[in-house]
């Protein structure tokens, strides 16, 4: 129930009390400088959403921030815990016009090292007032080393955000302990189309409360809003431990903006939009994420790329794509030639992605997909009720149609290729399940077999099990999903599930596992490198 206070008594409450929860379990604070030491309190930023780690790859790591007001990021690191020789950087500033967010990279960093971050924010206003710095470590890259990490999407969905009483978002806390190289978000990194509210009736009858603020409790319309809900996530104190140690790969899909956004999206009979143009809501959901991701911006070709190559050694590239961003309408999905209609990634992208493949020199390729690929996924029916569709399968088991087209030109081309270890890492539906495709079960044939694993929820409702199609011959390996007939189950229900991924040095193996909310694991497989 929404509360009647004024709304900046409102908003002032919901900080202090984000603030008391993220001063009561940020690392350890230091000191820094005796310039930082300022005579009021006041008139020091704050950093209440921590720091965050991104897109490492061998010699570079992308640090994010945030800070309340106009400030200036900076920031030093050690190889020992002590700081006794630290390296100090001058990052950019933190302004209105991107939320007081800023990232730096930290670059020349050797392989195979723990490093230790410290970062604080310094005023625009105030001289010599300084944030208190957080701490953050994590482990770079090596040539010659086992590889752990872990994967899984959708956090804060269908109304299950922050519940301080249930320990908050537990799952970021379970993958934190098994100690991770780095995490890749497979999307829905936020809910903008989902209002949380402050009570939700989960299964069996039982009171889901949820953390609350303003931005959260309707649809996200305006920039602030957008940028309102990555804030809320960085209330939880598991997040933000996560993020202090884990750097992070981040994609997206639709959530970010709206659900099943694509061309064809309209919001006209949606009563809780006042701002009806997608476009637009589209433009404000790319600059929040854009600006909270921890992400290294690709360039002024294309400022708002989101597919990129994550090079990991000679083990491991990751291959980031964007299933979203470069489609047409969604529609029946059923065209008969590659088109504007049947369009998902895009020529560009797929041009892409072919030729990093072929480049690629590291033992296993992940193609990190927002969407599975064998998996129906439905968007309503059109006025005439025909079958709309959100992915790339169309709920027809023939030859290659509609977006599958491209799919299958990829696979033809994997396969022209002679290109060996590509394993696709996917979330999105809200179960897990591990799928094998296979030319002997399928109905377009000119590829070669390979594996597919989905993960999640992280912090949302469990839904599933999606029906298979078989154009690309699916095989169900294993699948965990509420019972048969229900759906949308909370946390409470222990249906969340993210992926580690273990990678031997020495034997090359590729190991999978599912992990539970509670860090169970509820299934494995070992790949062996061809």
């Amino acid at each position: 129930m929404q509360s009647n206070d004024h709304p900046a008594s409102t908003r002032r409450r919901l900080l202090q009390g984000g603030l008391a929860l993220a001063g009561a379990t940020l690392l350890q604070r230091h000191a820094v400088a005796a310039a930082a030491i300022v005579t009021a309190e006041g008139d020091r930023p704050l950093m209440a959403q921590g720091i965050q780690f991104g897109d490492m790859t061998l010699g570079n790591t992308l640090l994010w921030s945030r800070a309340d007001r106009p400030a200036r990021l900076h920031a030093e690191y050690s190889f020992d815990e002590s700081f006794s020789r630290p390296v100090r950087l001058v990052g950019p500033h933190a302004l209105e016009t991107t939320d007081f967010t800023a990232r730096m990279d930290l670059a020349g960093l050797p392989a195979d090292r723990t490093v230790f971050v410290r970062a604080w924010f310094e005023s625009l206003t105030h001289a010599g007032a300084s944030s208190e710095p957080v701490l953050g470590r994590f482990r770079t890259p090596a040539l010659a080393r086992n590889i752990r990490f872990v994967w899984g999407g959708d956090t804060a969905g269908q109304g299950w955000g922050i519940n301080p009483a249930f320990g908050g978002m537990r799952i970021y806390e379970q993958m934190r302990r098994v100690q991770p190289d780095f995490f890749l978000h497979s999307g829905d990194t936020i809910y903008a189309d989902g209002p949380i509210a402050e009570t939700v009736t989960a299964e069996n009858g039982q009171t889901w409360s949820n953390l609350v603020t303003p931005e959260v409790a309707k649809v996200a319309e305006t920039l602030d809003e957008y940028r309102g809900r990555y804030r809320y996530n960085l209330l939880d104190e598991n997040v933000r431990r996560f993020n202090a140690e884990v750097p992070q790969i981040w994609q997206w899909d639709d959530h970010e903006v709206t659900n099943n956004w694509s061309a064809s999206k309209s919001l006209a009979a949606d009563p809780r939009y006042t701002v009806k143009d997608v476009p637009l809501l589209i433009a404000r959901g790319s600059r929040a994420f854009m600006e909270y991701a921890p992400m290294r911006p690709y360039g002024a070709a294309e400022l708002e790329r989101v597919y990129r190559h994550i090079p990991y050694g000679p083990l491991l590239d990751v291959f980031v794509i964007d299933m979203r961003s470069y489609r047409g309408p969604n529609g029946t999905n059923l065209e008969s030639a590659e088109g504007e209609a049947s369009r998902l990634l895009g020529s560009a992208q797929l041009a892409w992605l072919k030729d990093g493949l072929r480049r690629s020199r590291a033992t296993w390729k992940v193609i990190a997909s927002d969407m599975p690929i064998g998996l129906n996924v439905g968007d309503g029916r059109d006025a005439g009720g025909t079958a709309r569709w959100e992915a790339v399968a169309n709920g027809n088991d023939g030859p290659a149609r509609g977006r599958e087209l491209e799919i299958a030109g990829l696979l033809r081309s994997i396969r022209q290729m002679a290109l060996r270890n590509v394993v696709w890492l996917t979330a999105d539906v809200h179960y897990c399940a591990a799928h094998h495709y296979d030319p002997s079960r399928a109905a377009f044939t000119d590829f070669d077999p390979f594996w597919e694993f989905v993960a999640g929820p992280l912090n949302a409702g469990t839904f599933g099990p999606n029906t298979l199609d078989a154009t690309f011959g699916p095989r169900v390996d294993f699948q965990k999903t509420p019972p048969a007939g229900r759906s949308n189950f909370s946390p409470f229900a222990g249906l969340q599930f993210f992926g580690e991924v273990n990678i031997d040095a020495a034997s090359r193996t590729f190991s999978v596992a599912f992990k539970d909310l509670d860090g169970r694991q509820v299934y494995s497989r070992t790949l062996v490198p061809a």
